[in-house]
């Protein structure tokens, strides 16, 4: 396909631009790429100290580790999203000056915020340790999980960085949506403590939502000790499929008129 070779053949870019998007999430600031660790962290702190008085599904085994592998896995999600977004539009100088395949700048974005992922889970581990939890060989299929995630959330950025070059307000929605998914997802809650048939409607939603499924498959990996669902995961992994060739083909497609829009 088209998009490996060009890929290969600007690998130096693609590297160079994964390398400033790590770097320019931290520039200028005093403690770096250490807020990869206190930005979770604090959340946890929060949430730890504020749900469990608030909410009935807050009361599970291990919440603080409960919380840190929702929290993270999240956070993967919304920086690829919501950076992703307007990606196009704030390297408008550029493109309008060189060519280089415009489908590096979300990749490489992407390939950033995994890494950061990557070093954040530092933090699980260590959680799981302290909190008596501990660690198993099942981590070592934590990779496989972001995989999924990373192939879903660059097909959905394929998608808004393209259509924010044209509508504005692309941007303004996503983070109304991504407000709304995060308690559309388990994060801060477990589904088991919601049993009662009122709840029933709601809880089919919320487990059709994917990040449902990828954030349980991480809490199974490495709070539970178990294999994920793996037909669910795959489901997943074959809409995160559909939704990458979908989105790369309308990002392809809208691409044509970025000079001019921008």
């Amino acid at each position: 396909m088209t998009i490996f070779k060009d890929l290969y053949k600007y690998r130096e870019l693609l590297k160079t631009n994964t390398k400033k998007e790590i770097r320019g999430k931290y520039k200028a600031s005093v403690l770096g790429v250490l807020w990869s660790f206190i930005n979770p962290l604090l959340q946890v702190l929060v949430y730890a100290i504020v749900f469990p008085f608030i909410m009935r599904g807050a009361g599970t085994d291990n919440y603080i580790v409960y919380l840190i592998t929702g929290i993270i896995p999240w956070t993967f999600f919304t920086n690829v999203v919501s950076g992703g977004t307007p990606c196009i539009k704030y390297n408008a100088g550029i493109i309008k000056k060189v060519y280089f395949p415009r489908e590096i700048l979300p990749i490489s974005l992407c390939l950033s915020a995994l890494i950061n992922f990557g070093i954040s889970c530092i933090i699980i581990l260590i959680f799981c340790v302290v909190f008596g939890v501990g660690i198993t060989p099942y981590v070592l299929l934590v990779p496989i999980v972001a995989i999924v995630q990373t192939i879903l959330s660059l097909g959905i950025i394929f998608i808004l960085s393209a259509l924010n070059v044209y509508v504005q307000d692309i941007e303004h929605i996503v983070g109304f949506i991504l407000q709304m998914g995060f308690y559309g997802t388990p994060i801060i809650y477990d589904l088991k403590a919601y049993t009662s048939t009122s709840h029933a409607t709601l809880m089919k939603l919320i487990n059709l939502n994917p990040l449902t499924t990828i954030v349980n498959s991480y809490r199974d990996l490495f709070l539970y000790h178990t294999m994920p669902n793996w037909t669910d995961l795959t489901i997943v992994f074959v809409l995160g499929l559909v939704v990458l060739v979908l989105g790369y083909k309308i990002f392809k497609k809208l691409e044509k008129g970025f000079a001019e829009e921008l």
